[in-house]
């Protein structure tokens, strides 16, 4: 895949509110699809589907433990996405950052307006 191709799959995975409850629950550590399925009204085979998902987007990952196939969270997509993003509130900082100088410029030019004026 490339990067931009990864960047596709990690925020489509991300899109979907079931998709970000699993990795919040993985993120505390492994979990099998019947753990992971434990807290929705859906069947597993509709985890599987969310799961299969986040796996094609990088953030999970399968293990085999005996009988047990855990799954856990994997950082390197999500990094790329906050790497990704990080660009973007650096430019709004930037912005903010203008308007804030312009409101001190405005504020500055009103209060030596106002000492200028008789009362």
């Amino acid at each position: 895949m490339t990067p931009d191709q990864r960047l596709d799959a990690t925020f489509t995975a991300l899109a979907d509110p079931t998709r970000r409850a699993i990795l919040a629950r993985l993120a505390q550590g492994e979990a099998t699809v019947a753990e992971l399925a434990a807290p929705f009204a859906m069947s597993q085979p509709a985890i599987s589907k969310h799961l299969k998902m986040l796996e094609r987007a990088g953030l999970v990952a399968g293990a085999i433990d005996a009988q047990r196939r855990p799954r856990q969270i994997v950082g390197a997509p999500m990094a790329e996405a906050v790497g990704w993003l990080e660009q973007y509130r650096q430019v709004w900082e930037r912005n903010y950052a203008r308007l804030d100088s312009l409101l001190e410029e405005l504020k500055t030019l009103e209060n030596q307006a106002k000492k200028g004026k008789p009362q």
